[in-house]
């Protein structure tokens, strides 16, 4: 599947094959000079397709590892899948030779034997986006526990601490969603008069917009909707409903940080960057120079909400990228890609 960003493309693995992808960027011939050196592989592995954000997140880890000029091949694996079929895509990557895997897992254990499989071969784990338990594996992620809270908190507030909540979760089960709902549940034991209904998303914007729909179809009335990251299509429905939408909590995606800005929409956006795969790229780059590396790296989410933040919501919208596309470009200290590389897709 590819994904047009009007000028610049993001390509992303058909969603049921394994790709090697080449090196066709300006300066190649020195870039597979220099990886020869190191002649690093590094495996991709990711359970959910039909999400700009985690096509952002490979792209990431792609021009990481182009401009690191330290590896020679990637190979994505990358299909929605369950537990069980990641963990045998797992195995499908270290079968291919790969020296590091960077994984968004489907699940905090279940991976946990073929990870283990991985270490025992000296492949290096690093999760993104969301922690596994084995104690093998390297995590750098958002604080997804605290993204939870800080969208709880200001929805609660927002409302003034009583009324009822549309409370849109992602995907069941996996990691991410867990510690958001922890953090939101911590935030909301401070609100009792709060009245929560609960429904999943998958973290497909299409399903998003499908629940909010049938929500408003049922005559339901809420004071505020917080969501995880499946944001401006559920605006976008209660608009063709003819609505105003409640007080509404989203990620910063692209288009609802448009939607933020013109205004005409009450809301507030928690940072989550894409790019967690480009930093998961030098941690994993960084272990097999071997370099010592913190078990866990923890990015901190802000949240941004109009008027206060008009000026950074302003500096983070891009009109000629995708709706889907996640504000943060960059991860200072961690990623060395040029924009124009992320756009482009294009990896070793």
């Amino acid at each position: 599947m590819t994904v047009t960003r009007k000028g610049a493309c993001i390509g992303v693995a058909a969603a049921a094959t394994v790709l090697v992808v080449g090196v066709t960027s300006v300066g190649a011939t020195q870039q597979r000079s220099s990886a020869k050196q190191a002649g690093y592989v590094i495996g991709v592995s990711n359970g959910l397709v039909g999400n700009g954000w985690r096509e952002e997140m490979i792209c990431a880890v792609k021009a990481q590892s182009l401009a690191s000029h330290k590896v020679s091949k990637v190979i994505v694996w990358d299909k929605n899948a369950d537990a069980a079929a990641q963990q045998q895509g797992l195995r499908d990557l270290i079968s291919q030779g790969v020296n590091a895997i960077v994984v968004n897992p489907q699940d905090r254990n279940a991976l946990n034997p073929a990870i283990k499989l991985a270490a025992a071969r000296n492949i290096k784990i690093v999760a993104v986006d969301q922690a596994v338990s084995a104690p093998e594996a390297y995590v750098a992620s958002n604080d997804q526990v605290k993204y939870g809270f800080l969208g709880g908190q200001w929805l609660a507030k927002k409302i003034g601490g009583k009324g009822s909540v549309l409370y849109m979760r992602g995907a069941a089960g996996v990691p991410a969603d867990s510690d958001r709902d922890k953090g939101f549940r911590q935030a909301m034991k401070a609100y009792p008069n709060v009245k929560i209904k609960q429904v999943f998303t998958n973290w497909n914007f299409t399903t998003g917009a499908q629940k909010a729909a049938q929500e408003i179809a049922s005559g339901t009335k809420y004071d505020g909707i917080w969501t995880s990251g499946i944001d401006y299509t559920v605006v976008n429905a209660y608009k063709k409903a003819g609505l105003k939408p409640p007080p509404l909590v989203g990620a910063d995606n692209n288009e609802f940080i448009h939607q933020l800005l013109t205004k005409a929409d009450d809301g507030a956006a928690v940072t989550n960057p894409a790019v967690i795969g480009g930093v998961g790229t030098k941690i994993a780059i960084d272990l097999l120079d071997g370099k010592k590396v913190k078990r866990t790296t923890l990015l901190t989410p802000r949240i941004w909400s109009m008027p206060k933040d008009k000026v950074t919501l302003t500096k983070n919208y891009f009109p000629k990228r995708d709706p889907t596309f996640s504000a943060a470009v960059t991860v200072p200290g961690y990623t060395s890609y040029t924009p124009a590389q992320l756009f482009s897709c294009k990896g070793p």
